[in-house]
């Protein structure tokens, strides 16, 4: 199999910090719905591959119980921990947060994360601000480098900024041509959060048969990519983070690809214009009623 070599290009964040604009997630795909200790090769295996390939930026979270398979990819992978970038987020133990990174951290054998997340806004203690608060005290003692959100509207973003000392650094959302949150990414511009996207291939994948099928395959043959490379480059040439994954070796060696060619400013236009005439959502579906595109 003939392997792509292309560049990540980086995304410099609030804090200074940077972040590279594509990344490997360790849930979806490997999700574990079982028992947690019982690990999994196959994710290990990818994650290393993934590794091999230049994703340096690696995702993870508690709640996948793949901490434990993050940890020893990167072991086995042998690459410089400075080299990469790793994620994880806190939601099953929010209260207790700084236990929570502790338990992560011996679970993926590092002293410290390079970005750590509420994974999202849906807790009853402790309160937002609260949570906030020790997430800025896990910063100020270098566990995490830079600290951030994900899965947060508008409101829940200015409750915590209200006694916030530290902004968020960034907002993880499931965010694609069909659900596009305009009005978030308003927010986060005005107050200089980056935007992370988690399923950013759903046109192409989950959601076919939308008004975007055939510019995509247009686009696709233009640039001699797949659509969900078009995709990832769509999240990529608006400053947007891309995090993906698979289990296929050549699928991702081919979303690299994506690092090769730029959308023009009127492409990008176009998939915005037919994304917006459809709406589609994949995850959490039970917090959001059929047409609400927040």
């Amino acid at each position: 199999m003939a392997e792509l070599r292309a560049p990540i290009p980086a995304l410099k964040l609030n804090d200074g910090n940077t972040i590279p604009m594509l990344g490997y997630g360790t849930g979806t795909a490997w999700y574990k719905t079982g028992d947690e200790s019982k690990l999994d090769r196959a994710c290990i295996d990818s994650t290393k591959t993934a590794i091999k390939f230049g994703y340096h930026h690696l995702d993870g979270a508690e709640v996948y119980k793949t901490e434990t398979e993050l940890g020893t990819a990167i072991k086995e992978s042998g690459v410089d921990r400075s080299k990469l970038f790793v994620t994880t987020k806190v939601l099953p133990s929010i209260t207790d947060i700084p236990a929570a990174l502790k338990t992560s951290l011996k679970k993926l054998g590092l002293d410290y994360v390079d970005l750590y997340l509420i994974h999202a806004p849906y807790f009853d203690s402790p309160s937002p601000q609260e949570a906030w608060k020790a997430m800025e005290e896990l910063k100020a003692a270098g566990l995490a480098k830079s600290i951030g959100v994900s899965n947060y509207l508008p409101e829940d973003l200015a409750t915590i900024m209200k006694t916030a000392n530290i902004p968020p650094a960034i907002n993880q959302i499931e965010f694609h041509a069909y659900l596009q949150h305009p009005k978030l990414l308003e927010f986060h511009r005005q107050h200089g959060i980056a935007t992370a996207a988690y399923a950013p291939l759903t046109p192409a994948t989950k959601a076919k048969g939308g008004p975007l099928d055939d510019y995509l395959a247009t686009l696709a043959t233009k640039y001699g990519v797949s659509e969900g490379e078009i995709c990832l480059r769509w999240c990529i040439d608006q400053d947007v983070v891309a995090i993906t994954t698979s289990g296929k070796e050549q699928r991702l060696s081919d979303y690299l690809r994506a690092m090769t060619f730029k959308l023009t400013p009127k492409e990008i236009r176009e998939i915005n214009q037919l994304g917006s005439q459809h709406h589609f959502r994949v995850f959490w579906t039970h917090k959001f009623d059929k047409d609400d595109r927040r």
